[in-house]
């Protein structure tokens, strides 16, 4: 059973990885395929991630999800919040009965620095090329030598803004004007962020995690402000 990561954050939030290795029928006894999907190991991942959701919380209605204009999948009645994300042979759920949940993982690559600047205000950029950041990566459990420390960290960055993105749910987010993130600690594996697209403005906490060559981030925040 390839599950690759899992955090049991609280009895009413939970999260975790799974790496693909198993074929359509391993998942299809729990889940099913919900929409057509062409691809195959697009397949795969999709069926993986609903997987996740029933092996994290067993009674999750996964039957019943359905997909918002802004292409965020949800439960009608929000007996639980959850965020799915996949890249690779990868698929990662996190899944909460009380807080508003955002989740991403990358495999850190050079790609992400061809889009850096739509992403990036001027602040993070700055810490980005900053020799603070390069030396707080080399000391991150599990980080890569493979990868050159601007592409770890701005895989970390998209990561984040990801999982903010997810965390708010209703679309139309400005990954550089609306999403603001403040610091990153090494001490505790987390960054603080500041979302903003008015009327909204409200300070979260960002965990993240770096295996080798993936990267993960989650947040499980209450939704406080209208």
């Amino acid at each position: 059973m390839p599950l690759f990561f899992q955090n049991i954050i609280s009895l009413n939030t939970k999260l975790a990885i799974w790496q693909i290795e198993e074929d359509e029928s391993f998942f299809l006894e729990k889940v099913s395929l919900q929409r057509t999907i062409t691809h195959p190991h697009k397949r795969l991942q999709h069926l993986a991630g609903r997987y996740l959701l029933r092996y994290l919380f067993d009674d999750f209605p996964d039957e019943e999800i359905e997909i918002a204009s802004t292409r965020k999948p949800f439960l009608p009645d929000e007996q639980y919040h959850f965020s799915i994300s996949h890249c690779g042979n990868f698929a990662a759920a996190i899944v909460s009965k009380n807080e508003r949940v955002g989740i991403d993982i990358e495999l850190i690559n050079d790609k992400v620095a061809k889009i850096a600047h739509k992403f990036l205000n001027e602040a993070e950029t700055a810490l980005v090329n900053s020799e603070w950041l390069i030396v707080t990566n080399s000391k991150i459990k599990g980080i890569s030598e493979v990868n050159s420390s601007i592409d770890q960290s701005l895989t970390l960055f998209w990561c984040a803004k990801e999982t903010i993105y997810k965390w708010w749910g209703n679309g139309e987010v400005d990954f550089k004007n609306h999403i603001h993130l403040l610091d990153l600690d090494i001490d505790r594996p987390i960054f603080k962020a500041v979302f903003t697209k008015l009327p909204v403005s409200q300070f979260i906490t960002i965990h993240y995690q770096v295996f080798a060559n993936l990267c993960l981030t989650f947040t499980h925040n209450y939704f406080t402000s209208q």
